[in-house]
C-alpha cells in the first residue's frame, strides 16, 4: 500500500495501534474486575458504557480543537494526560467511584485526540492514497483490538487488573512519543476568523451535518454499531453464563474485532462505487448473526457468530472516508467529533440498555433482541441512504500537507 511509504502515516498508525491495544486491556480488566465485584451485569455494562457516554459533551465541545489548534499538539497533549490518568486508576485502594470519575475525564480527553487524528489524515496522505490508508488505519486498530481482547484475560491472570491499568498507561505515552518524533508540525487548519468564536464554529459544523443528507446518512450508518455492540456490552456475563471465564470474555471481545479486520481487508479490494451500494446489505448483516444467539448455541458458535458479525461492520471504513471526504478541511476536526458524539452516544446507550434488559433477560436473549432491533435499523437507514444518494453533493479535495 502507497500509504506505506509516508513516515508520518507509519507513525500515526503505531502511535494509534500501541494505545487501541492498551485500551483493550483495560476494558476487559474493567469489564472482569466489576462483575467479580458486584455480579450485576447491570453495572458491568454501565462501566463499559462510560467509555462511550462522555462524548456527548467531548465530541461536540472539544472536538473542534483539532481545526483550532495544531492537530499534533493536541494529540500529544491528550495522551500525555490520559497517560497520566490511567497510571492514577491503577493505584492500589483507588475505589470504583474515583475509577468511574477519571476514566469519564479519559474519554473526554480522547475527543479532541481522535478529532485531531481522523483531519489530520488526509493531510499526511492526500486524496488518492487516503481511502487506502484509512482502511490500513482502521484495519490496524481492529487488529489491536483483537490482540488486546484475546491477551486481556490471560494478562490480568499473570499482573492483575492494576498491571493492565499500567501497561494502558504505558501505551498512552508511547503514542505520545510516537507522534512527537514521527509528525511535522502543520499550522492550525481555520482561519483566523473562524477561531474568533468557538461558539460560530461549533454551529458552522453542526449545521453543515445537519443540512447535508449524505453526512446524516452516514452518521445513521455509524449508529447502528449501538446496536450489534450488546454483545460486547455483556461479554462477561455471557461468558459466565457460557461455563467460561476471564479467557472466554476476551475471545468475546476479540471475535467481533477479529472479523471486522477481515471486513475491513476485503472492502479494500472493492472498487469505492462497489463498496458504496454494499452498504446497505453490510448494515443488515453485521446484526444478522447476533439474532441466532435465540438459540442459545455453545460458546465455540457464538465466537463464530460475533466475527461474522464483525466481518459485516467492515461497512464502518466506507462510511468513515466517505464522510470525511464529503467536508472540509478547516471544519473536519469539528464534523469528525460531531459525528463520533452520535456514534459514541449510540453506543453508550446501546450499551446501557443491554445491560438494563439483561438483568430481565438472559444473556444471550439479549443479545439476539439486540439482532433483532439492528436489522429493522439497517433496513431502515438503507432507505434514507438512498433518499440522500439521490442528492447531488461537492466532494471536497483532501488538502495536502
Amino acid at each position: 500500500m502507497a500509504a506505506f511509504a509516508s513516515r508520518e502515516y507509519r507513525a500515526l498508525l503505531s502511535a494509534y495501534t500501541i494505545s487501541m491495544a492498551g485500551d483493550q486491556f483495560a476494558r476487559v480488566a474493567l469489564s472482569v474486575l466489576i462483575f467479580e465485584r458486584t455480579g450485576s451485569a447491570a453495572l458491568t455494562a454501565l462501566t463499559y458504557a462510560l467509555t462511550f457516554l462522555p462524548d456527548l459533551v467531548g465530541g461536540p465541545l472539544l472536538s473542534g480543537l483539532a481545526d483550532r489548534r495544531p492537530r499534533r499538539t493536541v494529540m500529544i497533549t491528550a495522551d500525555v494526560l490520559r497517560a497520566v490518568l490511567v497510571a492514577v486508576m491503577a493505584l492500589p485502594g483507588v475505589g470504583f467511584p474515583v475509577i468511574a470519575a477519571l476514566l469519564v475525564v479519559v474519554q473526554l480527553a480522547g475527543a479532541p485526540a481522535n478529532a485531531a487524528r481522523g483531519a489530520l489524515l488526509p493531510q499526511i496522505l492526500g486524496g488518492d492514497d487516503y481511502p487506502a490508508g484509512q482502511a490500513g488505519l482502521s484495519s490496524a486498530g481492529q487488529a489491536a483490538q483483537v490482540a488486546g481482547f484475546a491477551g486481556g484475560g490471560a494478562l490480568i491472570v499473570a499482573i492483575g487488573t492494576g498491571g493492565v491499568l499500567l501497561a494502558d498507561a504505558a501505551t498512552f505515552a508511547a503514542s505520545a512519543a510516537l507522534v512527537l518524533l514521527g509528525i511535522r508540525h502543520r499550522d492550525a487548519a481555520a482561519t483566523t476568523e473562524a477561531k474568533r468564536s468557538w461558539g460560530s464554529d461549533l454551529l458552522a459544523g453542526a449545521r453543515l451535518v445537519a443540512t447535508t443528507p449524505r453526512l446524516r446518512a452516514l452518521i445513521a450508518y455509524a449508529c447502528i454499531s449501538g446496536i450489534y455492540i450488546a454483545g460486547e456490552a455483556l461479554a462477561a456475563p455471557y461468558a459466565a453464563e457460557l461455563g467460561g471465564g476471564p479467557t472466554l470474555v476476551g475471545l468475546l471481545f476479540a471475535g467481533f474485532a477479529a472479523g471486522a479486520v477481515a471486513g475491513m481487508l476485503l472492502l479494500a479490494r472493492l472498487s469505492a462505487p462497489t463498496q458504496l451500494r454494499l452498504l446497505p446489505l453490510l448494515a443488515v448483516c453485521s446484526c444478522l448473526p447476533l439474532v441466532l444467539c435465540l438459540l442459545d448455541p455453545p460458546a465455540p458458535v457464538v465466537v463464530l457468530l460475533f466475527v461474522l458479525s464483525g466481518v459485516a461492520s467492515g461497512y464502518q471504513v466506507t462510511a468513515s472516508t466517505t464522510f470525511m471526504r464529503n467536508v472540509p478541511d478547516d471544519r473536519r476536526g469539528q464534523a469528525f467529533g460531531l459525528a463520533v458524539t452520535a456514534l459514541k452516544v449510540a453506543q453508550g446507550v446501546g450499551v446501557g440498555l443491554a445491560g438494563v434488559i439483561a438483568e430481565g433477560l438472559t444473556p444471550h436473549g439479549t443479545v439476539a433482541l439486540a439482532g433483532v432491533v439492528g436489522v429493522l435499523a439497517a433496513v431502515g437507514v438503507g432507505l434514507l441512504w438512498r433518499s440522500a444518494s439521490a442528492v447531488p453533493s461537492t466532494r471536497p479535495t483532501p488538502a495536502p500537507g
